[in-house]
């Protein structure tokens, strides 16, 4: 890799009081904002001897954080089949009306060679292995699912997303019970707005998940995820608050992903999903301040780590190579072993099949080295981005669908370079304490500062 040290950017955040310089390295992300141009030099000269005694530790750091194989999840769906038809989904529209499901001896024997194959990770991390259960609607599958969990709760975390559809009261209290970290969907406050992305036949995806939110009754382990597109995309702030008053500690604002062509057109365009999605972490920031509780936007404080704590990061998509096939992996109902759930209907990156298949071969398979040979030095444009390891330029999943090739630019380049900018402003204003829960804080120590 190339090092670039001391490229410069100004910052004209309106937001920001005062006009800075960012100096970063953009290989090893140590930075540092200068703010009073009458003392730069000799702020430039402390800077540097700093950054030339951490240097080759922080290159160091970077190279393993990213090149690193070192699974900790897996993502099992156990049906194909949906409740819901959701025009952004995608697993293929076909697949979602009469596609295959596990059935229980299949999911169990899943269950027991991925605790085999997790067995020498668990040993080095000292940690359970997550199977998070997803893809189409889990909990078509409930009955099975939640006898797995109590079979193997002592091996592994579980999670589930869901569209809450089919979730009970007495399902929230077992959810509850075995420590399950929970996803639900939910688009919109309006049901109207709602309900143009989360279809669903004889009743709503809205009423029942505003219902389930209020039984989880601030669960930590809950989080609600949206998907960010051009109908909704300007009621965040609105809906975060919301959230907020109903005890949702975390949300995710995730703009759409286009891995079939129809959804290109779901797309919000980039100057409104930039305003509204700061408007929605302006929201959190508020809120958060003047209650003893606190909402995080997920994907926002990820990318506040990648400049604070870079190998804090929890979302592996804001990196290259992205985790999909290096830290986890998905497991469709017909037993193919794909690098991330997004691959699905994308036969040359299939492993193999876990019912024939060792786990190890599909994780050295030439689908798996495709996508973990995927970095941003290789792509025009990203290759002299100064964020280029805050960002990733996800999502190879979408790039390939869409063009055939994954070392592509992401659509919402410039997007997500207004945040990370946005975040390094907030973190000049001192107001990191407000991006992360309570309890991560804690985890989080310096390793080194500066202040000049």
């Amino acid at each position: 890799m190339q090092n670039h040290a001391g490229a410069e950017l100004s910052l004209k955040e309106e937001n920001i009081k005062k006009a800075g310089k960012l100096l970063i390295d953009p290989d090893n992300v140590f930075w540092a904002l200068l703010f009073d141009q009458g003392r730069n030099e000799a702020a430039r000269k402390k800077i540097l001897s700093l950054y030339n005694k951490r240097r080759k530790e922080l290159d160091a750091s970077m190279r393993d954080f990213r090149f690193t194989t070192e699974f900790n999840s897996v993502y099992i769906n156990p049906t194909d089949i949906c409740n819901a038809n959701c025009p952004y989904c995608y697993i293929p529209p076909s697949k979602r009306r009469s596609g295959k499901s596990l059935d229980n001896r299949k999911l169990l024997y899943i269950l027991r060679k991925l605790d085999k194959f997790f067995a020498p990770y668990r040993k080095i991390r000292k940690t359970k292995p997550m199977i998070i259960y997803h893809a189409s609607e889990p909990l078509l599958m409930k009955g099975m699912i939640f006898s797995s969990i109590e079979k193997f709760h002592k091996k592994f975390h579980f999670g589930i997303q869901t569209n809450a559809i089919l979730l009970e009261k007495k399902d929230v209290e077992f959810l509850k019970s075995h420590k399950v970290s929970v996803g639900i969907s939910l688009d919109s406050l309006d049901p109207k707005i709602n309900d143009l992305t989360r279809k669903a036949k004889g009743t709503t995806n809205y009423s029942r998940a505003i219902q389930a939110i209020k039984w989880f009754n601030g669960y930590h382990g809950l989080n609600v995820i949206t998907t960010v597109t051009k109908h909704n995309v300007k009621g965040l702030a609105g809906l975060v608050r919301f959230l907020h008053s109903n005890k949702v500690s975390c949300v995710l604002l995730n703009p759409v992903r286009a891995t079939r062509k129809a959804v290109i057109k779901l797309r919000p365009g980039t100057a409104e999903l930039t305003k509204y999605f700061i408007e929605a972490v302006n929201a959190a920031i508020e809120v958060s301040k003047r209650s003893k509780r606190r909402i995080i936007i997920g994907n926002f404080s990820n990318i506040v780590l990648g400049i604070s704590a870079p190998k804090a990061r929890r979302l592996m998509c804001d990196i290259s190579p992205c985790g999909g096939g290096r830290c986890f992996f998905a497991v469709t109902p017909d037993g193919s072993m794909i690098p991330c759930g997004e691959f699905v209907g994308l036969k040359e990156f299939c492993g193999g099949n876990i019912f024939k298949t060792s786990v190890k071969k599909a994780v050295f398979s030439k689908g798996f080295k495709k996508v973990r040979s995927r970095v941003v030095e290789d792509i025009p444009e990203c290759d002299v981005c100064i964020y280029r390891n805050v960002c990733g330029s996800p999502c190879p999943a979408e790039l390939y669908s869409l063009s055939k090739d994954v070392k592509g630019v992401s659509p919402y380049c410039e997007f997500y370079k207004k945040i990370i900018e946005y975040a390094f402003a907030l973190i000049a204003q001192g107001k990191t304490k407000y991006l992360f829960r309570k309890d991560a804080l804690s985890d989080i120590k310096f390793e080194y500062s500066l202040n000049i």
